[in-house]
């Protein structure tokens, strides 16, 4: 970037926080003072929100759990991220139209839209796994093969989803 543009960009986000101060905006419209449980993202065309939701269990296995919107249609699928180990990586899962109560592993395979790794990325996009409730919010999301996996499911096709997102979202807010 060249030192003109960094320093119109920089007072760019001199500005917004000062409008953040003048007119009451809350401080935590800003990713870095969002809690991770409670961050909103966006794809870069608009067509999906994902929104983190708190757990409210001190023992769910999960370390965060979210919901997937394709935005203009009823579409909401349903996902968690999982910790696992060797190597130690946030390993997220996204369901569309799961039967409730006993299920089988083949219903469970069935309704699985997405399962991969979750990584957040800082504001000097710094990436690493996506981190548990409580953390601050990351500034941005990468879900690996989100896109073509959205449009190979269950969640796609006519009244349903019609745009795949691209594997990297973005903080758009953070929920109250």
């Amino acid at each position: 970037m060249s030192g003109w543009v960094g320093t119109i960009a920089g007072r760019k986000g001199v500005a917004a926080l000062a409008a953040a101060a003048v007119f009451g905006i809350p401080v935590t419209a800003f990713g870095a003072d969002c809690k991770q449980e409670q961050a909103v993202y966006i794809d870069r065309d608009g067509a999906y929100e994902l929104r983190f939701t708190p757990l409210n269990s001190a023992s769910a296995a999960a370390s965060n759990q979210f919901k997937v919107s394709a935005l203009k249609t009823t579409v909401v699928m349903e996902g968690y991220v999982m910790p696992s180990e060797d190597p130690a990586r946030a390993i997220g899962i996204l369901m569309f139209n799961c039967p409730e109560g006993d299920v089988t592993g083949a219903d469970l395979d069935a309704c699985t839209v997405w399962q991969g790794a979750v990584y957040g990325m800082d504001a000097k996009g710094e990436m690493d796994n996506l981190q548990p409730e409580g953390a601050a919010a990351a500034e941005k999301l990468m879900l690996p093969g989100l896109g073509p996996a959205i449009r190979e499911s269950s969640a796609w096709g006519e009244g349903k989803a019609s745009v795949a997102p691209w594997d990297v979202l973005t903080f758009k807010e953070c929920a109250t």
